[in-house]
């Protein structure tokens, strides 16, 4: 029993040796050593540490292959961390300095899905970064066509542009609501020819008619009312339309 069990407690030292010393043997002074113990740290989500040795890796071997994946690992530590902006940074600078790396589909991805995870969960904010979201996504569509990434990109393009639709939607609202017509009938219009096909036709078409009514320019009012009538007759946004038009 006694044998037994010293065989065991040998056996479980020497395999804590051996794992302890997977991160030691890799040798820090070769590229391909020095981003295998990186790698070793962002596998096991010490991402702090695998920052600072991707840069060692970098500094030191500029010249090596592994300094150019240390540096698209760098931005994938940031991405995986929920630190958008700087992945947005690290992947932009990875694209700048290798135009042409196979990489270059996944990049212009994550580039775009780094800018739509810092666009703010409310439209009542700031969507200043929506504008560039929609633009990368839509370089990667056109770019890289048969992509893996385009089916997500797609998905994510339509949810900024629609944030920016519920955005006009909200400006336009604030100002029929405090009767600042003529500001109303701007974003009403701005919706309608901006944002087409998303739901909002017929309340951009029926709020542009009686705005324009309101401030004097009869036949605005008539053309929205007369587009709204043909798109969506019998809708109740029609009836609000003829209403004022009456």
């Amino acid at each position: 029993m006694l044998k037994t069990l010293r065989v065991i407690l040998l056996v479980s030292a020497l395999g804590l040796q051996l794992s302890g010393c997977s991160t030691v043997e890799k040798n820090s002074n070769t590229p391909e050593g020095a981003f295998a113990i990186a790698e070793e740290y962002d596998k096991g989500e010490r991402y702090e540490e695998a920052l600072r040795l991707y840069a060692d890796v970098k500094n030191k071997f500029p010249y090596s292959n592994y300094a150019t994946k240390a540096e698209l690992a760098i931005a994938d530590v940031y991405y995986k961390q929920e630190s958008y902006a700087e992945a947005q940074v690290a992947y932009q600078m990875f694209k700048e300095l290798h135009p042409t790396s196979p990489q270059s589909a996944y990049v212009q991805h994550r580039i775009g899905m780094s800018l739509f995870n810092q666009l703010p969960s409310t439209i009542d904010r700031d969507l200043t970064l929506a504008n560039e979201t929609i633009l990368n996504l839509s370089d990667l569509i056109k770019k890289y066509p048969n992509s893996e990434y385009v089916s997500e990109a797609k998905e994510k393009r339509s949810a900024a542009i629609k944030m920016l639709a519920q955005k006009e939607e909200y400006i336009a609202d604030f100002y029929f609501k405090r009767k600042a017509f003529m500001s109303a009938l701007v974003r009403y219009e701005g919706l309608y020819n901006n944002f087409k096909g998303l739901g909002f036709d017929a309340k951009a078409l029926s709020r542009a008619s009686i705005c324009a009514s309101k401030i004097g320019d009869q036949p605005k009012a008539k053309k929205y009312e007369q587009i709204l009538a043909k798109d969506f007759p019998g809708s109740r946004e029609l009836k609000a339309a003829d209403k004022e038009l009456e």
